[in-house]
C-alpha cells in the first residue's frame, strides 16, 4: 500500500537517493530541504530539480526543522503518514568548531519534528542516526545492545541524544520510531567533502590526498542502494520503539580504500600524511545480526563494486564538484 511520506533533507545524499526510490514505488514524498550551507546549496538544489523532473508527482517544501510554523504548515498540506528525518548537519569535525550549531540543528530540530507529529496525529517516524554514536569500543562488531554513552564528537553526541529523545516519545505518546544507525555511507550524489568523493575528485586532478593518521583506520562502507533498502524495509515495520545497525558488515583499511579508488581511476594515488584527526574513530563495523532477521535487511554491494558505480556517476558529471 503506498504512504505520504515526509523525508527532512530530502535534498541531499541519502535523501534524494531515498526520495527517488519511494516515489517510483508508488508512494507519495514530500521533502522537506532548508538548502543550507553545510555544503554548497547549489548541489542540493541541483539534487532536488532532478528528482522534481524523474518524479513529477514528488512535493517540495523548502525550510527549517526548526521552525515549527514552517513544519505546521507542510504536515497540514502534505497530510503524511510516516516522517523519515534525515536533516542534520553533518560530519565529525565540523561539529568540532561549532558545536552549539550541531545541537540546535541536530536536537532541536529534530524534537520539533516530533511535537508535529503530536500536533498533527502522525504515528510513524524514522530517525537516521549514524555508527558514531557507538564511540571508541572495544566491541566489534558494533551491536545495538552496546552501550553508547561516551560518544567522541558533538556530531555523535547529537545522534544519540536524538535517539533518545525519539525513545521518550514512542514511551511517552505512543509513536512507532526506528533508529537507523547508517554506517559510511556512499553512492552518488555523495557529499564533496566525503572521503570516497574526495579522493575521486583529488586523484583525478593530480593532487595528493591528505590520510589521517597511519592508514590502518577501518570502516564499514556501505553502498547507498543497500542504505535505501534497508530504509524501505524498517518503512513496513514501525511499531514501538527500535534501533537498527544498518551496514555492510565489512570493514576496509584506508590505505585499501585509497587502492581501490586510484586502481578504478587507472592512477596512482599520491599522499600526503597527515596526524589523526580529533573526533575520528578507529574502526565502524556493523554487527546486522538485528536487521537481517527483523527487517530482512541484505546489502549486496561489494566496496569494490561500489567504488566503480560511484565512480561511473562521478565521471559523468565531469568537473562539477557535487
Amino acid at each position: 500500500m503506498s504512504k505520504q511520506i515526509i523525508i527532512t533533507g530530502g535534498a541531499g545524499f541519502i535523501g534524494s537517493n531515498l526520495a527517488r526510490r519511494l516515489a517510483g514505488e508508488g508512494n507519495g514524498v514530500c521533502i522537506i530541504d532548508s538548502f543550507d550551507d553545510c555544503y554548497d546549496p547549489a548541489i542540493k538544489r541541483d539534487n532536488a530539480a532532478e528528482t522534481l523532473k524523474l518524479y513529477p508527482g514528488v512535493e517540495l517544501a523548502e525550510g527549517d526543522i526548526r521552525d515549527s510554523g514552517f513544519l505546521d504548515a507542510a504536515y497540514k498540506s502534505f497530510k503524511p503518514d510516516v516522517i523519515i528525518h534525515l536533516a542534520a548537519r553533518p560530519g565529525v569535525r565540523a561539529s568540532i568548531a561549532d558545536p552549539l550549531l550541531y545541537t540546535d540543528v541536530n536536537i532541536v530540530g529534530t524534537q520539533q519534528l516530533l511535537e508535529a507529529c503530536r500536533r498533527h496525529g502522525v504515528g510513524k517516524f524514522i530517525f537516521g542516526s549514524s555508527s558514531s554514536v557507538y564511540g571508541v569500543t572495544s566491541r566489534i562488531p558494533f551491536s545495538e545492545e552496546d552501550p553508547c554513552d561516551r560518544p567522541v564528537s558533538p556530531y555523535a553526541a547529537t545522534k544519540r541524544v536524538g535517539e533518545i529523545i525519539c525513545a521518550n516519545y514512542s514511551h511517552l505518546f505512543g509513536l512507532g520510531i526506528t533508529c537507523l544507525r547508517f554506517f559510511t555511507v556512499y553512492g552518488p550524489m555523495q557529499r564533496p567533502e566525503m572521503a570516497i568523493h574526495k579522493f575521486s575528485r583529488l586523484i583525478s586532478g593530480g593532487h595528493p590526498i591528505p590520510m589521517y593518521g597511519d592508514g590502518s583506520s577501518k570502516r564499514d562502507y556501505t553502498y547507498v542502494d543497500d542504505i535505501v533498502q534497508g530504509v524501505g524495509a524498517a518503512l513496513e515495520k514501525i511499531e514501538g520503539y527500535r534501533i537498527y545497525n544498518l551496514g555492510n558488515s565489512q570493514t576496509t583499511e584506508l590505505s585499501k580504500l585509497i587502492q581501490i579508488v586510484g586502481d578504478v581511476l587507472g592512477q596512482k594515488p599520491k599522499i600526503n600524511r597527515e596526524p589523526d584527526q580529533q573526533g575520528d574513530v578507529p574502526i565502524t563495523f556493523a554487527d546486522i545480526t538485528k536487521s537481517r532477521q527483523e527487517l530482512g535487511y541484505n546489502p549486496e554491494t561489494s566496496i569494490e563494486d561500489g567504488v566503480e558505480k560511484f565512480v561511473e556517476w562521478f565521471r559523468a558529471r565531469g568537473s562539477r564538484p557535487g
